[in-house]
């Protein structure tokens, strides 16, 4: 199945015993967007990632990802979309280089693109020099640059990024930004969950407000400023995070 859209949830449902984590969550995100998903914590937005990433299976609905099915065309998905964790799972006990490569050979990419892609991304994220050390020696802040490489060496369609920027510096955040504006030029999609709503605001062309597993919000930055009614998006946020203290 083929739409104009980039991602595609429908109905998409997921319960973890009696409680249920996303309650028939329906949205389309368009191509060459950098589309923000963001509420508050318990709100379902990993639970969705997890979902898109192929790591949960959910209980109803389908998502469809560059029209395939994340149910039926895994395999399919998982060769357009780069994926970023929260938290990296890295096999600390190799060096970047040896990691990046058994990537690119999962993808099937030539020893000769692999090469090429390696030495292109290690020199933008300034790793060039840390390419043969372990892994495990690294910082927090290199490990996560590794994570964005491996992201990037199949030239994916689609990026789904959990908490891209955790523990990287003021200068590579800087050039993360730079490099999300060069993947929507070249018409790369982005779906972006984040608690850095400031960046949020400032990078996304739309956004989704999740609540207790239930969509409470799709549109622009300013939409939902006027949808909730605060001068930022960040109150907003403050608001479901307050009304679900009182109702707990």
């Amino acid at each position: 199945m083929f739409t104009d859209a980039a991602i595609d949830f429908r109905g998409l449902t997921k319960d973890y015993g009696a409680v249920r984590a996303l309650d028939g969550v329906s949205l389309s995100v368009s191509k060459g967007e950098v589309f923000g998903y963001v509420g508050p914590n318990g709100a379902g937005k990993t639970t969705t990632i997890k979902i898109l990433a192929g790591l949960a299976r959910p209980t109803a609905g389908d998502a469809f990802i560059c029209g395939r099915s994340i149910l039926t065309e895994q395999l399919e998905v998982k060769a357009r979309t780069g994926y970023i964790p929260e938290s990296g799972a890295l096999l600390e006990k190799l060096t970047p280089r040896e990691f990046l490569t058994s990537i690119g050979r999962l993808y099937r990419l030539p020893d000769c693109d692999i090469d090429a892609q390696l030495a292109r991304w290690l020199n933008y994220f300034g790793l060039r020099n840390r390419a043969d050390q372990r892994i495990g020696l690294l910082s927090k802040g290199n490990k996560q640059k590794i994570c964005w490489i491996s992201s990037l060496l199949h030239d994916p369609e689609v990026f789904i990024l959990d908490e891209p920027l955790n523990g990287l510096d003021a200068e590579t955040i800087s050039r993360v930004k730079e490099l999300m504006s060069d993947l929507v030029l070249l018409g790369k999609t982005i779906f972006y969950s984040s608690h850095l709503i400031d960046i949020v605001e400032k990078v996304c062309t739309r956004i989704a407000v999740l609540d207790r597993g239930t969509l409470v919000g799709v549109g622009t930055v300013e939409q939902i400023r006027e949808m909730f009614n605060t001068d930022s998006l960040e109150q907003a946020l403050l608001r479901l995070w307050r009304r679900g203290e009182q109702e707990a």
